[in-house]
């Protein structure tokens, strides 16, 4: 096995999770692939003296679900699953790309309705867990990138294995900054959204809760977000590709939400309930060791050079207020256009920060 996997699985256990001896570990293995990565977090958490438990998970499985399943059954909240969140002191996220037209049959309602359940486990994860999500390598995920394997796999392990200390420092740095303005402006392409963060904190994500990691993100005045933005890439939620994305507020309300694929699954997503047509987290990326998106959103979103928005739930450390069973980032690639002001001062421009 390739030794970087146990590096990784070292620095999950000991730096990401911190994981003292007796606590208790859930290990998420979604897809056949994110074998060795099980074993590497398996292997350091027993290292560690804590009790891991190992669960597989597959869209293979969803998919069966939303074709032979009553609705009961694609509402139902996995009972185990729920239960696992309450036993467990951490729980590692190992997800392995898949095909995203593993459910290209599926209705849009169908795939939202089994999204919400989701939802709910993934609510619990955040409330009763300290948690950190992998996005393992794979075939489905080079494909999906438009790349060879190689370079998506030496792409994750370089933008996994850095020095996250020095990076969170130098995060932490312009964190401060950006905790003393109060309103934010972006603009770029079909792009012009302004927002209040008063009151709100500003997160460093730095290897903690995801891997690769690379954040620093709020959430945004309920009511305050005003103007529209475009996404020249893919939104993707539930296996799905939501192209030509534009979205526009006003006072906080969605007012349009737009799309040239895929747009009744958009429409059923903003309507999923009261709090998933909201804006509940900006972000901006900052991992510079990403290089490539890869229609993936967690390594697409850490991207140094991108800003990302989240509909639905907020991050209850920002002091966001927004709840919803949807928590859908997408990405917006500022690398070659785009702006966004701290109180009318620019601190970002063609991908890079200038604070």
């Amino acid at each position: 096995m390739d030794r970087r996997w146990k590096q990784l699985g070292d620095l999950l256990v000991n730096y990401s999770l911190g994981i003292k001896p007796g606590e208790r570990a859930m290990i998420a293995m979604v897809e056949p692939e994110a074998y060795p990565m099980a074993l590497a977090v398996y292997e350091a958490c027993i290292k560690s003296g804590a009790y891991p438990q190992v669960q597989f998970l597959s869209e293979e499985l969803n998919r069966l679900v939303l074709k032979f399943g009553s609705r009961k059954q694609i509402e139902w909240e996995p009972e185990m699953e729920a239960h696992g969140m309450e036993w467990a002191d951490c729980y590692f996220g190992l997800r392995g790309a898949h095909n995203l037209d593993v459910f290209w049959d599926i209705p849009a309602e169908k795939l939202s309705a089994l999204r919400r359940a989701m939802g709910r486990i993934s609510t619990l994860r955040w409330e009763k867990t300290r948690w950190c999500l992998i996005r393992v390598p794979n075939a489905a995920l080079a494909q999906q990138a438009g790349l060879d394997e190689e370079t998506v796999t030496e792409m994750f392990f370089k933008a996994c294995l850095l020095d996250w200390t020095a990076l969170s420092r130098e995060w932490h740095r312009r964190a401060e900054i950006l905790g003393q303005g109060q309103q934010i402006r972006v603009v770029g392409r079909d792009t012009e959204l302004t927002f209040s963060v008063k009151g709100r904190t500003w997160a460093v994500l730095d290897g903690k809760i995801n891997m690769p990691d690379g954040e620093i993100a709020t959430s945004p005045v309920e009511t305050s977000v005003d103007g529209c933005i475009h996404f020249e890439s893919p939104g993707l939620l539930g296996g799905r590709l939501v192209e030509g994305l534009s979205l526009c507020w006003e006072k906080g309300e969605l007012v349009e939400a737009r799309s040239s694929s895929n747009n009744d699954f958009l429409q059923t997503v903003v309507r999923s309930d009261p709090g998933a047509s909201r804006i509940g987290e900006f972000a901006f990326g900052t991992n510079e060791e990403i290089k490539y998106l890869c229609r993936d959103i967690l390594l697409d979103e850490k991207m140094g050079g991108t800003v990302h928005i989240a509909l639905g739930r907020a991050y209850p450390g920002t002091g966001g207020t927004n709840r919803s069973a949807i928590h859908w980032d997408i990405v917006k690639d500022m690398r070659q256009e785009g702006e966004v002001y701290l109180d009318e001062k620019l601190i970002f421009e063609n991908g890079h920060m200038l604070i």
